[in-house]
């Protein structure tokens, strides 16, 4: 799939229920805000907000082609850390053991400067969207000079992709106070006006850009053939680099030999456990999401579990993931990668059990991160001949029976015995 026909069927909406749970849940965040508030008047002189650093931006989706551009800048000392670098999402806040509660602190001392702008982004190098392109493509963050138009508004947006964001304030213009440093990499990517995005996307990520990197330099709208450069919404980028990585990825793999054992790996995380089963066979793979009663996904309290799925087989899908959207593609990759660096291909199923304790939505990269460190260790000692076998031995640790398993999931339900039989 061609990635502007990916982002043009791909809409979602905010949900504020989850932003009013967020807040019920954690008192802190509320103070954090206020607090914020305040730290805000302290930084802000005048209308300017003078000596920021700016590690990240951010692109909305509301109005599409008419967005909501921003520049994203600590102005809160509130934190646990200083470094400008640590309030850009990033793999590394899993290694660091991060909570929720530690994630929304930490965007909601991001100020949002925005200025509603088109998307078509060919020659975006001035001005406040020129300032913005060049925060995505720095290597390191970069100081910049804001100046407001008025006051910020201080909330708090959550989303079942994205990184949270938190108070936001309209710009009048922005300046760079510093040179940024560009690496040679993106530098080929911008110079070459006929490579399409999926091709920069995958260049960058064979030399070793992650996808955090390229989600926000695609974001910026400066990957792609220069005539068709566009921003692109952050939680559209997201997705979209997740699956144009995992579509190379499996790509790699089709002619890879395939696991001799079946193996259990799981993973906690934030108030999620992942479990991935990996057997013999051509590429299959399927995500499952168990969301508890009381959580975000599913607020009624006394409600039953509800049950979402997605799947593939060996050429991938031909149209956009109805039920689990971005968590899909993000598990999808880490697990490709896990079996590219083993060099064989599998039949692969993820359940996700999102208990009541994943209080927040904080984005789909808590997922990638625990399913890719699923598989730094032994795989678990849940083990068995088939893979049958082993989701029967995983049904005493979730909380539905093995009979609402098999309605739900095509791969327990054993209907995908044949790559030749799939179809998504």
């Amino acid at each position: 799939m061609r990635l502007d026909e990916f982002i043009e069927g791909f809409e979602r909406d905010e949900s504020a229920t989850r932003r009013r749970l967020a807040r019920e849940k954690s008192y802190a965040i509320a103070d954090h805000l206020e607090a914020v508030e305040q730290q805000f008047a302290e930084t802000v002189q005048g209308e300017s907000l003078v000596g920021a650093t700016a590690p990240e931006i951010f692109v909305g989706q509301a109005g599409h082609p008419q967005v909501s551009a921003g520049v994203l800048a600590p102005v809160a000392d509130t934190a646990e850390t200083t470094d400008p670098a640590a309030f850009a999402t990033d793999g590394a806040w899993y290694e660091h053991g991060l909570g929720i509660s530690d994630v929304l602190q930490r965007r909601t001392s991001l100020l949002n400067a925005t200025q509603s702008t088109q998307v078509e982004a060919a020659d975006a190098w001035a001005g406040f969207r020129g300032v913005q392109r060049e925060v995505a493509i720095a290597d390191h963050p970069v100081d910049v000079e804001v100046d407001l138009d008025g006051p910020p508004e201080f909330d708090l947006a959550v989303s079942e992709v994205a990184t949270p964001t938190g108070p936001q304030a309209r710009a009048i213009d922005a300046t760079l106070t510093e040179n940024p440093h560009v690496s040679a990499p993106v530098k080929k990517t911008l110079a070459d006006d006929d490579w399409a995005a999926e091709g920069a996307m995958t260049y960058l990520y064979r030399r070793g850009f992650d996808v955090y990197e390229i989600n926000t330099i695609l974001s910026a709208g400066a990957l792609g053939r220069e005539r068709e450069r566009r921003l692109v919404p952050t939680r559209w980028s997201i997705t979209a680099v997740d699956d144009v990585l995992g579509q190379y990825q499996r790509g790699q793999l089709q002619t890879a030999p395939a696991v001799d054992t079946v193996t259990v790996w799981h993973n906690s995380y934030l108030g999620n456990d992942y479990w991935v089963v990996l057997a013999p066979g051509d590429w299959e793979f399927e995500l499952v999401e168990l969301k508890a009663p009381g959580s975000v996904w599913n607020p009624a309290p006394d409600g039953e579990y509800h049950l979402a799925a997605d799947s593939e087989g060996a050429t991938g899908r031909s149209g956009y993931v109805e039920e689990t959207a971005g968590a899909y593609h993000a598990a999808r990759l880490a697990v490709l990668e896990a079996l590219a660096d083993r060099g064989r291909q599998a039949s692969c199923l993820v359940l996700r059990h999102a208990r009541d304790g994943y209080w927040a939505p904080v984005g789909v990269w808590q997922m990638r991160e625990a399913v890719r460190h699923a598989f730094t260790g032994d795989p678990g000692p849940a083990t068995a001949e088939t893979f049958h076998d082993a989701v029967e031995t995983l049904v005493g640790e979730l909380p539905v029976s093995l009979a609402a398993l098999r309605r739900k999931s095509t791969l327990v339900a054993g209907l995908q015995s044949r790559l030749g039989q799939f179809s998504p």
